[in-house]
C-alpha cells in the first residue's frame, strides 16, 4: 500500500471512487473534498490509496488548523476517507489512518484528530479500535475524538 498525490494523471479516476450506498451521507464525494482542498490549501493534505497499481480510496487530512474561536487550539487529523465500497474491510482504512498519524508526526505534532457522524452503521467503531476517544466536543453534529500520537 502506499499514497500518492492526487495529479493531472490521476485524479479522474479518483473521482470516480465511490463508497457504498448506505455510507454516502457519512463521507462527501471526493469532488468535494478536492474542491476543498483547492479553497483550503494551507491546512489541506489530499491523497489517493493504492494497493499495487489499483486505487482503492481517498484520504484528506487537516494539518495546523485553529480550532474554533481559540487561535492557540491547532489541531491536525484526519479530515476525509473514502475507501471502494470494493475494497472495505481489508486494511486500507487502518493504513490510511496510520499514514495521517505519521505525517502529523513528522510534522511535530503528538495528537491527531477525527470526526464521524454518530449513528448506526457509522464508522465509530473503526476509530474507537484505532485508539481514538472521543473529546466530549461536537462538531457541526458530528462527534469530535482525538489519539495521542
Amino acid at each position: 500500500m502506499r499514497l500518492e498525490k492526487v495529479t493531472p494523471e490521476n485524479y479522474e479516476a479518483a473521482l470516480k471512487l465511490s463508497v457504498r450506498p448506505d455510507q454516502e451521507d457519512l463521507v462527501g464525494p471526493v469532488v468535494k473534498s478536492l474542491a476543498e482542498a483547492y479553497v483550503f490549501p494551507d491546512i489541506a493534505w489530499p491523497r489517493l490509496i493504492f494497493d499495487g497499481d489499483r486505487l482503492v480510496g481517498f484520504l484528506m487530512a487537516f494539518l495546523d488548523y485553529a480550532w474554533g474561536d481559540n487561535p492557540d487550539d491547532v489541531r491536525s487529523g484526519l479530515w476525509k476517507l473514502n475507501i471502494a465500497a470494493d475494497a472495505q474491510g481489508k486494511g486500507y482504512g487502518r493504513f490510511a489512518v496510520e499514514a495521517v498519524c505519521a505525517e502529523i508526526r513528522a510534522r511535530g505534532g503528538n495528537r491527531a484528530f477525527v470526526t464521524w457522524v454518530p449513528r448506526e452503521g457509522g464508522p465509530e467503531d473503526f476509530y474507537l479500535k484505532l485508539g481514538f476517544r472521543p473529546t466530549g466536543e461536537q462538531s457541526e453534529g458530528e462527534t469530535v475524538a482525538v489519539l495521542d500520537l
